[in-house]
Parts: structure tokens; sequence; C-alpha cells
């Protein structure tokens, strides 16, 4: 027969290897979660521009005007000022608003997009068809094409 207190002390080690184990993994989430915070709170502060005149931030044209949508593939990685005529405000089943350059989004260099939950923030943004706009933010590549996405209104203008 075994004796129960070796079985209890068998289980109790046990136990406190598994307390052991839960406190080192809960460690390790917590530095994971705190760096991947700090990543995307850095990269937050990239994208909005918040620190312009820094490297990466783009200025076209002494004045401070904004890149035609063509050049903007030329400018990927970098905070800056894209401008352009909106052909058409697309509206996927998603929700999502996409502003069209082109006639052919397929083909077209460059596009701007509204994620469904940021659409609140704006008003009607059918309004922007046919229109001079300038984009501010962060441009990225999608899909092998130039975007910049647009997170609060303050990042269009309508150009005069």
């Amino acid at each position: 027969m075994t004796n129960p207190t070796t079985l209890t002390d068998r289980l109790g080690f046990l136990i406190a290897v598994t307390r052991k184990q839960i406190v080192v993994v809960a460690l390790i989430v917590l530095v994971a979660s705190s760096l991947s915070a700090l990543v995307a709170y850095r990269r937050a502060i990239r994208q909005s521009g918040l620190h312009d005149g820094a490297p990466g931030v783009v200025r076209a044209g002494g004045s401070g005007g904004c890149l035609d949508f063509h050049d903007a593939g030329s400018h990927t990685g970098e905070t800056g000022c894209v401008s352009g005529r909106v052909l058409r405000v697309f509206v996927s089943r998603g929700g999502n608003v996409f502003l069209d350059f082109c006639t052919d989004y397929r083909k077209c260099p460059f596009t701007s997009v509204i994620f469904s939950d940021d659409r609140s923030k704006f008003g009607d943004l059918t309004t922007l068809g046919g229109r001079d706009v300038e984009i501010q933010g962060f441009i990225t590549v999608y899909q092998g094409r130039a975007e910049v996405v647009i997170h609060d209104a303050q990042q269009i203008r309508v150009s005069p």
C-alpha cells in the first residue's frame, strides 16, 4: 500500500512546481505585452506626424505643398501629405470607405482607406467624390500600392 504522507508530499511538490511554472509564464506574458505596447505606442507617434521635422517626414515642394498621388509610392515609410482628385468614394460590404483616385482602382498607384471602426468620426464622405483633397498621414504599401489609412477627419482637407 502507498503511504498517504508520501503521496501528499508528492502532490504538494507537483502543485508547487505548477505554481512556479504559472508565475514564470505570467512574467513572460507581462514582459511581452509591455514590449508590444511600447512598440505600438512608438509606431502610433511616428504615424501621427507628431514628430514633424524628424527624418521620414515628407515636405513636398518648398512651400509645404503635398505630393501628387502618383509620387506617393516613392515615399512609403514616411509621414506626409498626398493630394489628388477623388474620382470615386466606395463603401465596402464591411463598411470600409475607399477613396479612389483613378478610374480603375486596381491600376492606381495610390489609395486611401477609412476603416469601418473610424467611419463614425466623419460626415458624409460621398461629398468628396470629384473634389481635390489633401490627405495627411503615414504612407504605407498595401498590395503593391501606396496607401494612407485615415483615422481622423483632420487628416483630410478639401483643396480650395
